[in-house]
């Protein structure tokens, strides 16, 4: 993908959306990890402590918070959280993070609500993510069905 014709990689990940935008910010993330030549290399992340990780692949053409925590966590076993858009609805509706938070602060303060282990931060996430796209949706949560209700300051909020 690091050589291949932005058009090639557009077409093979158009599924995704946003194809236009991230073609060209793959090859360009693809071809600054292979810089000290051969191929695309993360190995160097190895010796860095994890926010130095996250600065690193932020660093990189295109890559935000959410993209440098899901490398670091699903590709590296490394305790980072993600914070999608329902990671952060869910997490402030529960009062987890100030309402007003904003998505960019909410990575280091679920991160260190979730604890140490990369383990407890996945589950963590994947749980939110699950509650958020099944129960807690953006304009009609199913309050009434929720199995968080008695412990929800939002419960009952949204009509």
């Amino acid at each position: 993908m690091r050589d291949a014709p932005v058009a090639e990689v557009e077409e093979a990940i158009a599924a995704g959306g946003l194809s236009h935008i991230k073609a060209p910010r793959i090859g360009a993330i693809l071809r600054a990890l292979s810089a000290a030549g051969g191929a695309p290399d993360l190995g160097l992340l190895d010796a860095l402590r994890d926010g130095d990780a996250l600065a690193y692949l932020q660093s990189l053409p295109g890559v935000g918070p959410k993209t440098a925590a899901c490398v670091l966590l699903f590709s590296l076993g490394r305790p980072a959280m993600p914070v999608d858009t329902h990671v952060h609805r869910v997490s402030g509706r529960l009062g987890l993070i100030e309402a007003r938070l904003s998505a960019v602060a909410a990575h280091g303060v679920l991160t260190a609500l979730a604890g140490p282990a990369a383990s407890d931060i996945y589950a963590a996430h994947v749980d939110l993510v699950r509650h958020g796209r099944r129960v807690c949706h953006a304009r009609r949560p199913a309050c009434g069905t929720c199995p968080l209700n008695d412990l929800c300051p939002s419960a009952g909020s949204f009509s």
